[in-house]
């Protein structure tokens, strides 16, 4: 055997280290990296006569398109699955962009999502002169349940003195961001009143700013962002991508807090079947982004998180983890949050004490996928697994 193999390219970066290794005059790059990375495109719903054009000008660039059968009509609507390099697409691109039937608007979407896949290391700035550096490693964010009734671990940090030497034990374990909720949104839990809530967080939160830590809250409700942000919070975690209190969004862009936008059908359109999951969770949170940014609060403060467990069937929570890296076509950073939730006790026949190492392996898949943060309960043990597959997904030999 020669050792002769295929080779993996996800992006430019990579396509760029694999040529230096061979050895490639470094004159030819602009050339070679175009056609280095492969990538399938699925554009939804367009226009037939649209879907033709589309079809017959990749092909003539030497890429490829496959649209439904019936676009032969010209009449309807459909999606397009594109196939090409990136030179493909730089060349579709340009005559796009001058066709009608809305193919200039298509052209737009394509170049965004090119570019949001390759590799990005932003940094968040947060309120109190903080600020978030994403992109190097995986970042740890530890849950600090302050209710009577969470899931996982419902009434154990209710007591304040007891919360914050978890969110301290949480710091010393790897966390980097410590999440506060103190009103639980478990399915058939009887949600806690904004002023409740308020006074549950406060108490907690005022010892944790004073310690120096990152704080996000997690909460829905504008009142209770308000008094959080006002007294130390740097981020917002909404479990409601700013549809379940019309006053969020105003306090966020009052304050200009980075939030988190979380994708959720359980609270906000429950029972709503999905015509294409990963799709319709994309659209669902592109339409919360621009909501966000036509009110004023820059693009670069929002972080997406998918919802898994959040109106989601079991096999599409799974199915999230194995496509999370679709997501990353949204030019935003990933957060996921899979501790101990109920697809991984039924995937394994387990209860929710016992589901350490289904979660680790989430966590291990969701970075391998795109994830930039992982909200996690087992904080020690999850940073460790982060670690680990943050370097072996940095490794180049």
């Amino acid at each position: 055997m020669s050792g002769s193999h295929v080779i993996l390219i996800r992006n430019q970066q990579e396509a760029r280290r694999v040529l230096e290794d061979i050895g490639v005059d470094p004159g030819a790059y602009p050339y070679l990296l175009p056609k280095a990375s492969f990538y399938c495109i699925k554009l939804k719903d367009i226009s037939f006569r649209g879907a033709n054009i589309i079809k017959q000008e990749m092909l003539s660039k030497g890429g490829e398109a496959a649209i439904p059968r019936q676009a032969l009509s010209g009449a309807g609507f459909g999606d397009v699955l594109l196939m090409g390099t990136l030179k493909h697409y730089r060349l579709l691109l340009r005559k796009l962009k001058v066709q009608p039937f809305g193919l200039k608007q298509v052209a737009a979407e394509i170049e965004t999502i090119l570019a949001a896949l390759e590799p990005r290391e932003p940094t968040v700035a947060l309120p109190h002169g903080k600020s978030l550096k994403l992109g190097e490693r995986t970042l740890i964010m530890g849950i600090l349940n302050v209710t009577p009734d969470s899931f996982s671990d419902g009434g154990k940090y209710l007591n304040p003195e007891q919360a914050v030497k978890r969110a301290l034990e949480m710091i010393d374990e790897g966390a980097d961001i410590i999440d506060i909720g103190a009103a639980s949104s478990r399915p058939d839990s009887v949600m806690a009143g904004e002023e409740e809530e308020i006074q549950r967080l406060l108490p907690v939160m005022e010892r944790l700013v004073a310690e120096d830590i990152i704080i996000s809250i997690d909460t829905f409700r504008g009142q209770v962002a308000r008094a959080a942000l006002e007294n130390g919070a740097h981020i917002i975690n909404d479990i409601g991508s700013l549809q379940l209190d019309s006053e969020l969004l105003p306090v966020l862009v009052e304050k200009q807090a980075p939030v988190i936008l979380m994708h959720n059908r359980m609270q906000i359109r429950p029972g709503e079947p999905y015509r294409d999951l990963i799709a319709d969770i994309i659209i669902e949170l592109e339409d919360a982004i621009g909501q966000a940014v036509d009110a004023g609060l820059p693009g670069d403060k929002i972080i997406i998180d998918p919802g898994i467990g959040f109106g989601k069937t079991l096999g599409g929570n799974r199915l999230l983890l194995k496509r999370l890296g679709d997501f990353c076509s949204l030019g935003k950073p990933i957060l996921i949050g899979a501790s101990r939730k109920s697809f991984i006790g039924q995937t394994l026949g387990l209860e929710v004490n016992e589901r350490l190492e289904g979660s680790l392996a989430a966590v291990a898949i969701a970075i391998m996928n795109g994830a930039d943060i992982v909200r996690v309960h087992d904080v020690e043990a999850s940073k460790r697994v982060a670690t680990m597959t943050d370097m072996v997904m940095q490794e180049n030999g």
